[in-house]
């Protein structure tokens, strides 16, 4: 019994010392960007969905770096300075354009 009540005192004591010790409180500044205003996509010329390998290919050149395919479905991503096109087998899924273009 003596036992269970100094490791009960010592729970206690622990937690008294804890609570007293000082919260850091950490902050940052909120960056609020509405949606469709990342990037004014009008008059960049860009890869559309649903277009080949090929076809991205012709219309802007061999990219800078290619990544993939990893994953099933095979996703593959090609690196072009202003941009990154992400392929599903053969066909454009996305493309996002990169900070400051």
């Amino acid at each position: 019994m003596r036992k269970m009540t100094m490791t009960a005192l010592g729970a206690a004591v622990s937690l008294t010392v804890f609570a007293a010790l000082p919260v850091a409180t950490v902050s940052a500044e909120e960056v609020r960007v509405p949606v469709m205003s990342q990037a004014d996509r009008s008059s960049a010329s860009l890869p559309r969905a649903g277009q080949s390998q090929d076809k991205v290919r012709a219309s802007f050149g061999a990219p800078r770096n290619v990544q993939g395919p990893v994953g099933e479905p095979p996703i593959t991503q090609w690196d072009y300075p202003a941009f990154t096109v992400y392929f599903e087998y053969d066909k454009v899924i996305h493309t996002v354009m990169k900070r400051g273009q």
